[in-house]
This record gives structure tokens, C-alpha cells and sequence, in this order.
């Protein structure tokens, strides 16, 4: 995929500069986090007063957000949205100070709330997002952005046009230090030639929830019916697919999908598991399946290369040598895990930190105590302070008359910002999404042309 942030953009010289990194994993030394100032929590490079945020959408996915605000320092809840009563009450209780709303025009007439974050059902995110964007916030929107290509179209192009918003995408993985570090990896070669990906989402769960108002219900289980649904592969597996054309650096053209409903047949209208084969440039493809009947194997992601195969399980990375790989040196050293009969070289970032702090190095243990989504937000609430205080400090110098001048400013700003997905990767993503399950509920095989790529 095409990525708005140039520190995605690896080749094999970058790689190659990376190997003094590489070799302070002598001696089996476990490694963490990388050590880009870039990657130091948002409070440590704020600046200014906090950016005060609006949460519209107070369900399980809210919930989890709320959570990782109230532990980001410079993020001040202002106001949270949700029309279900019992999921705002419940949200209200993590941010007592914070005001409770039902109708989320009230949050974006909020003069003093900087920032939004759109965690609503996805089939609602269109009117939330473009009038936020409309009302100068800055916009978090959960992925996919939309549950149908017009809309999502939408939203990326009201953000593209829009030049002093900040907007991004909830695509969490693409803010993570350690999954970023497990790219270089990929993109560099060090695997060879990449030529199939395969990743999995198995969890015992029905997706359903209950609520005593039979319309309220209806409401709630907005992901089992047909016209307000993307499906496992579009609302879970979106997260694996984007990173898997991340990874590949490259869009899919083409995708075949099956579904089936096997345990919870309870009147839905969106299969319970689902298989999806993504086809790739050169040859390469993605096979991606999730179900909702067992949970054997959770979740993971698998990059198979001609050298070496690279593993992603919760946030850690391996890699598995093939053994008529060329040796690149650093591995012989590097910490080795066993897996049944496989050994794992073991991929993890901050390596020259450590390395500078001698034999005895302290180890950053935030990297395993955070997760993606952590810093998703953190990035979010960073890059939302940049640009603010960017237009501010335009326009006290220069005035607010000159538009042209200030994008330009901006735009100068943006290379400053932390890793995340910006309307372009989020847009993307979801237009394979939708074709994904688009496949899965015809049983066939849809083309992705080029052109749905295109927001203009």
C-alpha cells in the first residue's frame, strides 16, 4: 500500500545500516522497543496545555479507548456520545468529569473539544466524520471507515481537502514501534522474496448482544445483518489485511471468499466463519480466515518468504530461517526461541539502546505492558497537538487570510509526525475490506480494480 509516512519506506541499505542494532542481541539479551525519539510516549514530547477530546460511540470498542485515554496524560476526555443510554452511563463511570451526551452535533459544537474520536457502528461513521472534519476537530476514526466503498470514499476524500484537520485512521498497527521494527525486516529482504502471508482470527464468541428493548437490540447486533455489516473479514480481519499489503508493499487486485454459518445459527445474516484469498502482484497472496466456533490458535500473522519465514503473535516477532538461506551475520548471535522442532530468531527493536548501555543494559519494559492501540492514540493525540498548535503559531505570525500558505506550513509540520495511518492508508484498507466480504458472502472471486483505489 501506498503509506503517507516516510519512515515506512525501508530498503536494503537502511537494513544493511541496521546491523550494529542488530548485534547488541549478543549474549541472548532480551530486546525491546526501538530507539527512535519518535517512539517516546506523547507526554514526554507535549508541549502546551492537553488536547481536550470528544469520544462519540460508548460501546466494548469505546470502552477500550476511553481506557487508554485516561492513561495518556495530555488526552483531557471533554465529552462522551453515545444514543444507548446503558453504554453511556456504563463509559460515564471511567471519566466521571467528563459530559454525557446523546446527540454528537452537541460535541462538535464544542468550541473547546480539539480532537474527535468516531468509535460509533461503522455503517453510522460517514455524517460523524465529514461534519466533524467540517467543523475544524481533528478525527480518530475507528476502521473500517465505512461499510460501503461511496461512503468511505467519501470520508477520505472530506479529510484529504480538509488542510489544517489532522484525520487518522484506526488502523492500530501502523503506530506500533515493534510491529514498524518487524517491517524493516520484511521490506528489506532479509526473508527473501515474499510470496504469500497468511493470517487468522479464531475466538469463541457470538457477536450477539441482548437488550430488553427489541429495537435497541436490533440496533446493538448491527454487525450480524447484511446491510450494515462488512463481516469477520471486514471489522476484524481489516487490521491483518492492511498490514499484510504493508508488508508486501503492494494492493491486492483480486480476492476469493467463503463463509459459512457452522455454530451460531440464530438468525444472522453474516456467516460465523469465513475464509479469504487475497490476490496479490508477482504471484504472491494472503489467506486469511476467522471464525466465531472455536478459539484453538487465537490469532497471528505468517510472512513466507524464499529465505525465511517471519511470524507475528502478539506484538513479537520471529524469524525462521530456511536452511539454504545466505547467512547475513547477524542472526548467528541474535536470541533464538524454540518452536516444537523450529528455531525463531527472535525480532525486536531498541537493540543500539541497549548496546550503548554496556553488559549490563536496562530493559524498557513499556513496549509489553502497552499495546497497538495504545499507541494508535498516543500518536493520534500527538499529531492532533502538532497541528493545532501549528495553526495557532501560523497564525498569530501571519494572520489566517493566507489558506495556501497555511497548508504549506502544515505540510512541513506533518513530517514531524509520529507513525500512524493517515485517510489514504484507511481508505485503502477499506475498500479491500468491503471486496473481501463481498467475496465471502457471494462464494466467489471479485476483482479489486485500480481504479476503486481512487478517492478523487
Amino acid at each position: 500500500m501506498n503509506n503517507q509516512n516516510s519512515v515506512y519506506e525501508v530498503n536494503r541499505r537502511d537494513f544493511i545500516g541496521s546491523f550494529s542494532s542488530l548485534m547488541a542481541l549478543m549474549g541472548g539479551v532480551a530486546i525491546t522497543r526501538g530507539q527512535q525519539s519518535s517512539e517516546q510516549p506523547a507526554e514526554e514530547r507535549f508541549s502546551g496545555p492537553p488536547v481536550n477530546v470528544g469520544l462519540i460511540g460508548c460501546g466494548a470498542q469505546g470502552r477500550d479507548i476511553l481506557a487508554h485515554l485516561m492513561r495518556l496524560n495530555k488526552a483531557n476526555v471533554m465529552a462522551l456520545c453515545d444514543t444507548y443510554t446503558p453504554y453511556l452511563n456504563r463509559t460515564g463511570r471511567q471519566a466521571p468529569k467528563a459530559a454525557k451526551v446523546q446527540d454528537y452535533k452537541q460535541v462538535l459544537a464544542n468550541k473547546e473539544i480539539h480532537s474527535v474520536i468516531v468509535a460509533t457502528p461503522t455503517h453510522l461513521h460517514k455524517d460523524i466524520v465529514i461534519e466533524a472534519i467540517q467543523a475544524g476537530k481533528h478525527v480518530y476514526c475507528e476502521a473500517p471507515l465505512a461499510h460501503t466503498i461511496e461512503d468511505a470514499r467519501a470520508i477520505a476524500k472530506a479529510a484529504k481537502n480538509a488542510k489544517a484537520v489532522y484525520f487518522q485512521a484506526g488502523l492500530q498497527q501502523r503506530a506500533d514501534p515493534e510491529i514498524v521494527h518487524i517491517l524493516n525486516f520484511v521490506r528489506a529482504g532479509a526473508a527473501g522474496t515474499a510470496f504469500l502471508a497468511r493470517a487468522q482470527y479464531h475466538k469463541k464468541n457470538s457477536w450477539r448482544r441482548s437488550s430488553p428493548n427489541p429495537d435497541f437490540e436490533k440496533q446493538l447486533n448491527w454487525r450480524l445483518q447484511k446491510e450494515t455489516s462488512v463481516g469477520l473479514v471486514g471489522e476484524i480481519g481489516i487490521h491483518n489485511i492492511d498490514a499484510a499489503g504493508w508488508f508486501l508493499n503492494s494492493r491486492p487486485t483480486s480476492v476469493t471468499g467463503f463463509g459459512s454459518t457452522v455454530l451460531w445459527n440464530d438468525g444472522r445474516e453474516v456467516p460465523d466463519t469465513s475464509v479469504s484469498v487475497l490476490d496479490f502482484p508477482r504471484g504472491a497472496r494472503m489467506i486469511y480466515d476467522a471464525t466465531l466456533a472455536n478459539s484453538f490458535d487465537a490469532n497471528y500473522d505468517m510472512y513466507y518468504g524464499t529465505n525465511a519465514t517471519v511470524m507475528l503473535r502478539d506484538r513479537r516477532g520471529w524469524m525462521f530461517k530456511e536452511v539454504d538461506s545466505p547467512l547475513l551475520g547477524w542472526e548467528v548471535y541474535a536470541r533464538k526461541e524454540t518452536f516444537f522442532k523450529e528455531v525463531g530468531i527472535v525480532l525486536a527493536a531498541n537493540a543500539t539502546k541497549l548496546a550503548a548501555q554496556g553488559e549490563n543494559p536496562v530493559i524498557d519494559t513499556q513496549i509489553a505492558t502497552q499495546d497497538s492501540l495504545y499507541y494508535a492514540l498516543d500518536s493520534f493525540i500527538a499529531n492532533s497537538n502538532l497541528t493545532r498548535t501549528g495553526i495557532v503559531d501560523f497564525t498569530t505570525n501571519f494572520g489566517a487570510e493566507d489558506k495556501e500558505a497555511l497548508a504549506e506550513y502544515l505540510k512541513e509540520i506533518a513530517t514531524n509526525y509520529l507513525p500512524a495511518a493517515g485517510w489514504l492508508e484507511g481508505y485503502e484498507a477499506t475498500v479491500i475490506a468491503i471486496k473481501a466480504h463481498e467475496a465471502v458472502m457471494k462464494a466467489t472471486k471479485v476483482a479489486i480494480p485500480d481504479e476503486l483505489y481512487n478517492v478523487a
